[in-house]
C-alpha cells in the first residue's frame, strides 16, 4: 500500500490529539491511545497504520494455517490470544474487521473440536467395551498384549467433553486394572504354590537324609518307600532344572541306604533271609488278593478298604526284585481301578446330575465314554513325555532325569491300561445285563 493510501487508511480509523495518536472506538471498545506523534502527525500515522498491516498478516497466516490443517482444534488458544491483542494492540485500521474474522474462526474451530470430540467419545467407548470384554480373560499372555494396545489407542484418541473425561477415563482405568490385578493374583498364588511345593519336596530330602545311615533295615526300607510315594504325590510344576536338581539329592540319600541294604543282603544272606522275603511275598499276595475283590463293594467302602489296604502293605517288608515288582504291579493297579472307578462316580455325578433318571444300560454306556476320554487325555500325556525321553541325550547327566520321565511313562501306561480294563469290565457287565 502507497504512502497516501496508508495515511488515508490511517486517517479512516485513527487521529492524532494532544501530541498523541488515537484509534477511534469501534464496536464497543472505546478510543485508545497507541501511540504519541514523534515528529510529524502524519508519519505517525502512517507507522501506527503499518503495524496494523504487520497484525493482520499474521492474523491472515492463522487463518490459512487453520483452513489447511485437519487438527483445527489445536489453533484454538492462538486464535483466542490474538482476539485479546484486538483491543490493545498499539495500530490503527480495521479491528473490527480482523475481530469478527478471529471471532467466525473460533466458531468454525468449536464446531470442529466438538466434532471431534463426539467422535473421541464414540471410540473411547467402543475401546471401554473392548477392555471390559478382555477384563475376565485367563489367556494372560495374549490379554496383555491386547490391552496394551488398547491403551496405546487410548492415548493416541484425542480429548472428549470435560464434563465426561473423569468417568470415561475411570471407567477404562478400572477395566484394564481389574483384568491386571486379576493375573497379579494368579501368578502370586502361582508363585505361593510352586514355594509350598518346593517346601514339601525338601521335607521329604530332609527326611531321607536322616534315615540314609539307618541301621533299621526294614523299618527304614518302609519309611524310604512311604518318601517316594508321598515324592510322587507332590506334583506341581517347579522349573524342570530346578525339580532335576530335588529329585538327584532325593535319590542319591534313597541310593545309599539301599545300597547299604544291597551289601547287608549279601554278606549276611541267609535262609532265614529268604524266608523273610517269602513270608512278606506271601502277605503281599494276599493283600492283593484282597484289593482285587473291591471293586465287588460299594464305591465309599471300597476306596475305604484300599486306603487299609495300602497301609497295611507299606508295613509289610521288601520283597526279591522281580516278584516285587510283579506283586506290586498287581496290587497298584487293584487299588487304581477302586480309585478311578471313585473318580469316574464323582465326574459322572457333576457331568450328568440327573441321571439317576436314566436307564442303567445309559449309564453305563456315559461312563464308558468319560472313561474313553480320560485315556484319550492320558495319552495326549504320554506321547509328550515320549517325545521329551526321545529327544533326551545319553550323557550320564540326564540319566536322572531320564529315570522320572520314564517313572512317568509307566505311571501312565499303568492308568491307561487301568481304565482300559475298566472298559472291558463295564462292557462284560453290560452284555450279561443285555443277554441276561
Amino acid at each position: 500500500m502507497e504512502n497516501k493510501d496508508l495515511l488515508e487508511e490511517a486517517k479512516k480509523y485513527g487521529f492524532t490529539q494532544d501530541n498523541q495518536v488515537w484509534l477511534k472506538p469501534f464496536m464497543n471498545f472505546p478510543a485508545r491511545q497507541v501511540g504519541d506523534v514523534k515528529e510529524v502527525e502524519d508519519e505517525s500515522l502512517q507507522y501506527f497504520a503499518f503495524r496494523f498491516q504487520t497484525f493482520q498478516e499474521k492474523v491472515n497466516a492463522l487463518l490459512e494455517k487453520i483452513s489447511t490443517s485437519e487438527n483445527k482444534g489445536s489453533f484454538l488458544m492462538k486464535v483466542l490470544h490474538l482476539k485479546e491483542l484486538v483491543e490493545k494492540y498499539d495500530a490503527i485500521g480495521d479491528f473490527e474487521a480482523i475481530y469478527h474474522q478471529l471471532t467466525q474462526a473460533e466458531n468454525e474451530i468449536k464446531v470442529a473440536i466438538s466434532k471431534n470430540r463426539d467422535k473421541n467419545l464414540t471410540t473411547k467407548i467402543t475401546l471401554i467395551e473392548e477392555a471390559e470384554a478382555l477384563q475376565e480373560s485367563i489367556d494372560w499372555k495374549e490379554t496383555t498384549e491386547k490391552l496394551k494396545e488398547l491403551r496405546q489407542n487410548w492415548i493416541k484418541t484425542g480429548p472428549i467433553d470435560k464434563a465426561l473425561t473423569d468417568e470415561i477415563e475411570d471407567r477404562f482405568k478400572n477395566a484394564v486394572e481389574v483384568f491386571f490385578k486379576r493375573k497379579k493374583d494368579f501368578y502370586q498364588d502361582k508363585q505361593s504354590l510352586l514355594n509350598r511345593t518346593l517346601d514339601k519336596y525338601k521335607a521329604l530330602i530332609a527326611e531321607s537324609e536322616a534315615l540314609k545311615n539307618s541301621e533299621e533295615w526294614e523299618e527304614t526300607t518302609k519309611k524310604l518307600k512311604d518318601l517316594q510315594n508321598r515324592w510322587k504325590e507332590v506334583g506341581g510344576n517347579l522349573p524342570r532344572k530346578t525339580s532335576t536338581e530335588l529329585w538327584n539329592t532325593f535319590r542319591k540319600a534313597h541310593n545309599y541306604f539301599f545300597e547299604r541294604l544291597k551289601n547287608k543282603i549279601t554278606v549276611t544272606k541267609t535262609e532265614s533271609k529268604d524266608r523273610f522275603f517269602e513270608d512278606n511275598l506271601n502277605k503281599k499276595k494276599q493283600l492283593v488278593a484282597e484289593a482285587q475283590g473291591l471293586l465287588q463293594l460299594n464305591t465309599h467302602e471300597a476306596v475305604k478298604q484300599a486306603k487299609e489296604l495300602q497301609a497295611a502293605w507299606k508295613k509289610v517288608g521288601p520283597v526279591k526284585g522281580e516278584e516285587s515288582d510283579r506283586v506290586w504291579e498287581q496290587f497298584i493297579i487293584a487299588c487304581d481301578k477302586v480309585f478311578e472307578v471313585s473318580s469316574l462316580e464323582h465326574f459322572m455325578r457333576k457331568k450328568y446330575p440327573n441321571a439317576d433318571r436314566n436307564n442303567h444300560v445309559e449309564q453305563v454306556h456315559n461312563r464308558i465314554n468319560a472313561l474313553r476320554d480320560f485315556i484319550k487325555s492320558d495319552k495326549q500325556e504320554l506321547e509328550v513325555l515320549e517325545t521329551n525321553l526321545g529327544k533326551l541325550s545319553s550323557a550320564p547327566n540326564n540319566d536322572a532325569f531320564r529315570t522320572m520321565i520314564q517313572g512317568k511313562i509307566k505311571n501312565f501306561n499303568r492308568k491307561i491300561k487301568t481304565k482300559t480294563e475298566l472298559i472291558e469290565l463295564f462292557k462284560s457287565k453290560l452284555n450279561k445285563e443285555v443277554t441276561g
